[in-house]
């Protein structure tokens, strides 16, 4: 089973439905058991950082992920709380990720949203995905490239587009609004 992680954050369903299309069944839930006993936990959101992390920690499912040992997707706002720190709301992440995520500087238009290609890919998450291959960003806040960082995409300045670390994986980009190369994605991780 795909545990789908609820929380004070939006976009479940859009991923719910893509897991769907793939074959897959899902449960949406903030349930511990259901949360450790699945095949796979994905971690998605849209939102703002300091209240969903505070919904998280009040439920003490912010320890529960970092302890989690299947793999996990981190998708978009999921991405930026597995981090050190957000600068939106002055918010400590769960460090998963060796890195901060930081407010664009507003040198041209933000949020960043639309269609944008991957630069130094080296992830198997990432399997099967070309540099010329597009996903969907939106966001205004973007995670500091480190040692974690799997892939790149540039807006502004150069950023952790995929991030790896252990059994963890995310994606600042939503892969369930990323067609048939977000499904590819998504298909990587679910079989992984």
């Amino acid at each position: 089973m795909i545990a789908i992680l609820k929380y004070n954050a939006g976009n479940i369903t859009s991923v719910q439905n893509a897991i769907e299309r793939l074959g897959f069944d899902c449960v949406i839930t903030d349930d511990k058991d259901e949360l450790i006993s699945a095949d796979k936990v994905i971690f998605p959101g849209v939102g703002e950082a300091s209240s969903a992390m505070k919904y998280l920690k009040e439920r003490k499912l912010d320890l529960l992920i970092k302890n989690l040992k299947q793999p996990v997707l981190g998708i978009c706002l999921g991405l930026q709380l597995m981090c050190e720190f957000s600068e939106e709301g002055d918010t400590d992440g769960m460090r998963i990720f060796n890195t901060k995520v930081k407010k664009y500087p507003a040198f041209d238009i933000v949020p960043h949203m639309g269609w944008n290609n991957l630069s130094n890919i080296k992830s198997n998450l990432l399997n099967g995905i070309q540099p010329l291959d597009d996903v969907y960003f939106v966001h205004s806040y973007y995670a500091e490239i480190c040692e974690n960082t799997t892939s790149v995409c540039h807006y502004i300045l150069p950023f952790s587009a995929s991030m790896q670390k252990d059994n963890f994986y995310a994606t600042q980009f939503h892969p369930e609004k990323s067609a048939d190369v977000g499904e590819q994605i998504l298909l990587n991780f679910l079989n992984l």
